[in-house]
C-alpha cells in the first residue's frame, strides 16, 4: 500500500501554547437545573459480588463433605495442592490483566479449595464458550460490509501518520472503520439527546433499533414505546433489544411478549437465570440508536427518568450524548445486529440496512473524521482501554475527562499520571454524589495518589456525573458508554463514538468547563481530611476491584 508524501513530524516546529479555551456562546445548557435526579442501576456488580459469595459457599459445602472422609482427606488436599500451583502457573502465563491474576492469586493462595474450585467453575462453562464463539462469527460476517475508503486513510495518513497508525488498529483489531466528513451533534444533556431522539423517531420510515442496559417505565420511555407502538403500526421495522438485568427490578419477565402485541420486535440480552453462569457477567452495557440508517445516538443516556432529571435520587444527574449522520451510521447498524443475532442461526441480509444519505440535519458539526466503534469481552482485545490509552500517551496539551467512577489498573494509572508529568493538563470530572457507596470509596483510594503527581480531580457538587467523555488536545474526542471501571473496560459489550477534527470537539469542550465551574477540585488537605474509615474500606475493597 502506497501513502501519500507526508513532511517529516521532525522538520515541523510544533507550538506548545495554549489554545485559547472556547468562550459560552448563545444558551447555557444548565440554565433553570432542575432538582430532579437519579441513579442508574449498577446490578451488575451487585450480580457479580452475590455470584462469588454463592459460588464460593457451593465451593466450600462440596469438598467441606469430603474433607469429612478422614481416611480420603489426604487425597482431596493433594489434588487441590496440585490443581493450584497448576492453576497458578497457568494464570502468571495467562494472557490477561495483571490486575485480574493478582486477584486470582490471591483467591488461591489464602483459600485454595474455593479459589480452585471458583476459578474451574469460570473456565468450563459451555454457555460462555458459546456466546464467544458466535460473537466472533458475527464479526467475520460483518466485516465485509465495513470496510475503510482507501481514500479516507490517505487523507489521513496525509495529516497524522501516528493517526492513521491509530485508526488502522481499530479496523485490524475491531473491524471498525474510519468515516471522513463526518457530522456529529453532541448532547450536553439527556434531556437535548431525549428530546433530539423523539424527533428523530417521528420521521422513521424503514426500520428503528434501539439497544439499551437500562429501560425503566416512566416519563421517558412512555413517550417512546408510544412512538414505536404508531410505527409499527404504521409499517415500519421496529427492534428494541435491553440487557437482561431489567427483569431483576424493572420490567416484567414476560415484557417482551407485551410489546410484540403492539408490532414491536423485543429480546432481552443475556436474560437472568436462576442456574450461575459466568456469562451472566458480561452485560449489555451499549446505548444504541439507529433509525432508518439516517441517524445513530450513543451516550451514556438510558431510557429511564433520573437520565433526564424527571426522577431524583442523587441531585442533578448530568449525562451526554452524540448523534451521528452520513456513512458512519451504519457501524452502529451492524452493532446492534451483532448482538441481535447472537442466538440466531440463520444469517440476515444486513444490506437491506445499511442505508446512506448526504442530507444532513441542520445543527449538525461537520468535517474531520468519526470512528464508531465497539468493544467485547470476548475478542481478547481491550478496545475501549486501548483507545483511551492511546489519548493519554500520545496528549500534548490537554485531556479532560468525565467519568462516573474510577477503579482503574496500574496501566491507566501509570498513564494518568505520565501524561500529567509530561506537562499535559488532565482533569477529572467525578461525582459528589455517587450512585453506589463502594464505587465512590474505591475511586478515593485513587485520589491521593493522582494529585500528588500532577492530576486534578473535581467533583460536580450538583449531585450525580454518568458521562464518559474524552477530549483531548482540541483535536481528538471520545464520546460513548465505558466507564472507567474494570466492568466497562473488560467485562462488559460497550460502544463509542471517537472523533477527529471535527468542530464538535469544540462543543464538547465548552460543555467540560460548564460542568467545571459547578465542580469543586479536590486537593491533598482533602485527601488527608477523608474519613479513615472509609479509607481502610476502600483499601479492602480494592481487593476485589476487577469485581466491581
Amino acid at each position: 500500500m502506497e501513502y501519500a508524501v507526508t513532511p517529516n513530524p521532525f522538520e515541523l516546529n510544533p507550538s506548545h501554547s495554549r489554545r485559547p479555551r472556547p468562550q459560552e456562546k448563545g444558551r447555557d445548557p444548565y440554565d433553570g437545573l432542575r432538582p430532579w435526579s437519579a441513579i442508574t442501576h449498577g446490578v451488575g456488580a451487585v450480580l457479580a459480588l452475590v455470584g462469588t459469595v454463592l459460588l464460593l459457599v457451593q465451593a466450600v459445602i462440596l469438598f467441606g463433605g469430603f474433607a469429612l472422609i478422614d481416611k480420603s482427606a489426604w487425597i482431596v488436599n493433594y489434588t487441590i495442592g496440585l490443581l493450584a500451583v497448576i492453576i497458578l502457573i497457568y494464570i502468571l502465563n495467562a494472557r490477561s490483566n495483571s490486575s485480574f491474576k493478582l486477584m486470582w492469586i490471591i483467591l488461591i493462595l489464602v483459600v485454595p479449595v474455593v479459589g480452585v474450585a471458583f476459578y474451574i467453575f469460570t473456565r468450563v462453562q459451555p454457555g460462555t464458550a458459546y456466546i464467544s464463539h458466535r460473537v466472533n462469527a458475527l464479526i467475520e460476517e460483518e466485516k465485509d460490509y465495513l470496510t475503510p475508503h482507501k481514500d479516507t486513510l490517505y487523507d489521513v495518513y496525509a495529516e497524522s501518520k501516528q493517526e492513521c497508525g491509530f485508526m488502522q488498529y481499530l479496523y485490524k483489531r475491531g473491524k471498525y472503520p474510519v468515516y471522513s466528513n463526518a457530522s456529529v451533534k453532541y448532547f450536553p444533556l439527556g434531556e437535548d439527546k431525549f428530546q433530539e431522539l423523539l424527533y428523530q423517531l417521528e420521521r422513521a420510515e424503514k426500520f428503528i433499533f434501539l439497544e439499551y442496559f437500562i429501560v425503566d417505565k416512566g416519563i421517558m420511555w412512555n413517550r417512546i414505546l408510544r412512538i414505536l407502538a404508531r410505527k409499527a403500526r404504521e409499517g415500519v421495522e421496529v427492534r428494541f433489544m435491553y440487557d437482561g438485568t431489567c427483569t431483576l427490578s424493572l420490567l416484567p419477565r414476560n415484557y417482551p411478549k407485551r410489546l410484540e402485541q403492539l408490532g414491536i420486535q423485543c429480546k432481552i440480552f443475556a436474560p437472568m437465570r436462576p442456574f450461575l453462569s459466568t456469562h451472566q457477567n458480561n452485560r449489555d452495557h451499549r446505548k444504541i440508536a439507529v433509525i432508518d440508517g439516517r441517524a445513530a445516538f450513543t451516550g451514556g443516556v438510558n431510557l429511564a427518568d433520573e437520565y433526564i432529571n424527571r426522577k431524583e435520587r442523587f441531585g442533578h444527574w448530568k449525562d451526554t450524548a452524540v448523534m451521528v449522520q452520513g456513512e458512519a451510521v451504519n457501524s452502529f447498524t451492524l452493532m446492534f445486529l451483532q448482538l441481535w443475532n447472537i442466538n440466531v442461526k440463520e444469517k440476515e441480509d444486513y444490506s437491506k440496512y445499511m442505508q446512506y444519505t448526504s442530507v444532513i440535519d441542520r445543527g449538525m458539526r461537520n468535517g474531520g473524521y468519526v470512528v464508531p466503534y465497539g468493544d467485547s469481552p470476548y475478542d481478547n482485545e481491550d478496545v475501549g482501554e486501548k483507545v483511551y490509552l492511546d489519548i493519554l500517551n500520545r496528549s500534548q496539551d490537554y485531556v479532560h475527562i468525565m467519568t462516573p467512577y474510577l477503579i482503574i489498573d496500574e496501566e491507566m494509572i501509570n498513564a494518568l499520571i505520565f501524561a500529567a508529568q509530561r506537562g499535559v493538563e488532565v482533569k477529572l470530572i467525578l461525582p459528589h454524589i455517587p450512585d453506589k457507596k463502594y464505587a465512590y470509596l474505591l475511586a478515593r483510594t485513587y485520589y491521593q495518589q493522582l494529585i500528588s503527581n500532577g492530576v486534578e480531580i473535581y467533583e460536580y457538587t450538583p449531585g450525580f456525573v454518568h458521562a464518559k467523555v474524552f477530549t483531548c488536545d482540541d483535536e481528538r474526542a471520545v464520546v460513548g458508554t465505558i466507564n472507567l471501571d474494570y466492568r466497562s473496560l473488560y467485562l462488559h459489550f460497550e460502544c463509542a463514538a471517537y472523533i477527529w477534527k471535527n468542530p464538535v470537539i469544540n462543543d464538547i469542550e465548552l460543555d467540560f468547563f460548564h460542568t467545571l465551574e459547578k465542580c469543586q477540585r479536590i486537593d491533598l488537605e482533602n485527601c488527608k481530611k477523608y474519613n479513615p474509615i472509609a479509607k481502610v474500606a476502600g483499601q479492602i475493597l480494592r481487593l476485589i476491584a476487577p469485581l466491581m
